[in-house]
């Protein structure tokens, strides 16, 4: 049934000045306040300055010996949404979808509208309110994935705390509070960056955590800790190395990527292009060559790639989705809005998707269900009925937030490649784990997407909390099936894929190669350039016959050196070099390969800021 739930304590907020709240009126679309500035809030800065930020939550790191960062794709107890501050018919959708997989806490300043909208006939008719829990709290806009906090253990899984961070809109004061609300709401102790010299500034779309130690940004995060002060908005001041720092001492994060803002995207924050489907799965955007963010997300990626690897020191896997144009309009470059089908939530085994128009959509749905098989992907109009929050720069994932579960049942593994070996059995191993101890871990297998199932006992590995098991060796030509399940002493179960079997990893078995054309390309080694022009980090990418002793220089107009990019070996196939191009002077450059024996190649690139 519905609960509705009134805080004893009404959050307060000490103001430098008036601070101008938008009405609540459900029906008042024009004052809803984007996910950037709004005119009017600009309009009605503080004479003062900035705002004096309130205290809440414990200030410090949290406790524990072991932090770790929940991923998006884990079990969640919680989906949170924001409704009275427009496009309530998504809203709508969004609860109805997850009240199926969880529970849903809206926080709204009307409740009693709240349950008529969701039991209205609009919008997809009347839903369930089993799993929903309105809580009467006051806010001021939708985009609580910005200001809502993040799931940490204290104990690798054990131990759920929430960690909240300074909301880069001071101006938005009962947004900025609602992870209190949340966490009075669920008894759940909450640690806050709000205070120096511990104060950190960041937002949740510009967040995405492996699970494992590894997080990833944009550069936005140094920019709103470098001590300006915008709008009504005083940065912390920091440096990279102190950023860093916090991030491990309050989420456990040991590997902390950030790329280079992207030049149409206004916000900057990464899942408005890429997202982390699982421990080593990017599913990340793409435009066609040379359209909008195209090039700086394509140099960005070459830059991850090369540079950082899974938990598994193995490279990430990459799924490429479309970006459509905005229809009957352009792309962003064209003043288009910025469609993306990125902006997506998991809860449990579904994920809300941002649908705009059919002739993309279909695409995008295929794409999703392929790259996650089993899952029940539902697709949310966020452009075509009258409700276009995508021209707010925003979707499903930046109007949702979501908290694991006490107890998560860890089952991480790396998913097994196509193989050439028709002789040995595949070893599949598993990192296993729950606060109570595993009794159990099978695996589970077939040659066919629906079974029947094989079950195959796992045994505990040398390394502790893995377990191993193998799948038969298979004919050339097949495509093997399979899951892992398990069991905790505390009778908890899991599967991973967690719609299993619904959904599985699969490899197929090729059979040996009948050989590999291995004729060098005479032609120029250099493959791409990219951003280009550049104005930040640019990749420079060629292709090699095989290990080539070379200098690779960049030279400016004059042919004069201005950087050693490499001197040494470089190995066969293809390799990518990268320079900042914000440290140079606008201009047309050189990249040149020169190889021992004396052969030269260029590439034409410039800069321009």
């Amino acid at each position: 049934m519905i609960r509705f739930v009134f805080p004893w304590v009404k959050r307060t907020m000490i103001l430098g000045c008036l601070v101008a709240v938008a009405s609540t009126a459900w029906s008042q679309e024009d004052r809803i306040l984007p996910k950037g500035w709004a005119p009017w809030e600009l309009d009605m800065r503080p004479i003062g300055g900035a705002l004096e930020r309130s205290s809440r939550g414990i200030p410090t790191p949290p406790p524990g010996s072991d932090l770790r960062t929940a991923a998006e794709w884990e079990e969640i107890e919680v989906l949170t949404i924001t409704m009275g501050r427009g496009f309530n018919c998504i809203l709508k959708q969004i609860a109805a979808a997850a009240s199926q997989e969880c529970r849903v806490v809206i926080f709204s300043e009307d409740p009693n509208e709240a349950t008529r909208y969701l039991t209205s006939g609009t919008c997809g008719g009347s839903m369930s309110l089993d799993s929903i829990e309105v809580v009467d709290a006051s806010t001021n806009s939708i985009w609580i994935r910005d200001y809502g906090a993040n799931t940490v253990y204290t104990e690798w899984n054990d131990g759920r705390v929430l960690v909240d961070w300074i909301y880069n809109r001071e101006n938005r004061p009962y947004d900025d509070a609602i992870p209190d609300v949340l966490a009075q709401h669920m008894g759940i102790d909450l640690y806050t960056t709000l205070e120096a010299p511990l104060d950190l500034m960041n937002t949740g779309g510009n967040w995405m955590s492996d699970g494992f130690g590894t997080a990833f940004a944009s550069d936005l995060v140094l920019e709103e800790n470098n001590g300006d002060f915008v709008g009504w908005t005083t940065y912390p001041e920091h440096t990279e190395e102190e950023i860093d720092g916090l991030v491990e001492d309050y989420h456990g994060v040991h590997t902390y990527v950030k790329m280079t803002n992207l030049p149409f995207d206004g916000i900057h924050h990464i899942d408005m292009h890429m997202k982390l489907l699982d421990e080593s799965t990017l599913l990340v955007a793409e435009y066609p060559a040379g359209v909008a963010d195209g090039p700086q997300i394509e140099a960005n990626l070459q830059y991850v790639l090369s540079n950082f690897t899974t938990r598994w020191g193995t490279p990430f896997n990459v799924v490429r989705i479309p970006s459509p144009p905005e229809q009957g309009g352009g792309y962003p470059n064209q003043n288009g809005d910025y469609l993306t089908y990125s902006n997506a939530v998991f809860v449990n085994n579904s994920i809300l998707l941002p649908t705009y128009y059919q002739q993309y959509d279909t695409t995008a749905i295929r794409i999703w269900e392929e790259a996650m098989p089993g899952y029940n992907v539902v697709g949310i109009d966020c452009d075509n009925n009258g409700s276009n929050i995508i021209a707010l720069s925003g979707a499903i994932h930046c109007i949702t937030h979501s908290v694991g579960v006490e107890d998560p049942l860890m089952i991480s593994h790396l998913p097994l490649s196509d193989t050439e070996d028709t002789v040995n059995p595949f070893t599949v191993v598993a990192d296993i784990s729950h606060r109570s101890g595993i009794v159990g871990a099978t695996l589970s297998w077939s040659t066919s997407e629906n079974g029947p199932w094989n079950e195959v006992a796992m045994e505990e590995g040398a390394v502790m909390e893995t377990f191993v098991a193998t799948i038969p060796n298979q004919n050339a030509g097949t495509k093997v099936h399979y899951f892992i399940s398990a069991e905790a002493a505390s009778g908890k179960e899991g599967n991973r894929p967690m719609p299993a079997p619904q959904g599985s990893w699969s490899f197929r078995v090729t059979g040996p190669s009948t050989g590999l054309d291995e004729q060098a390309n005479a032609n120029s080694p250099w493959s791409a350039v990219y951003p280009n022009p550049g104005k930040a980090i640019s990749c420079f990418e060629l292709n090699l016959p095989g290990p080539t002793a070379c200098r690779v220089e960049l030279r400016n107009a004059m042919g004069q050196r201005i950087q050693t990019l490499h001197n040494g070996t470089l190995q066969g196939g293809t390799q990518r070099l990268f320079v900042d191009a914000a440290t140079l002077a606008n201009g047309p450059y050189l990249v040149v390969l020169t190889t021992d024996n004396g052969q030269t190649w260029s590439h034409r690139w410039m800069v321009h800021h």
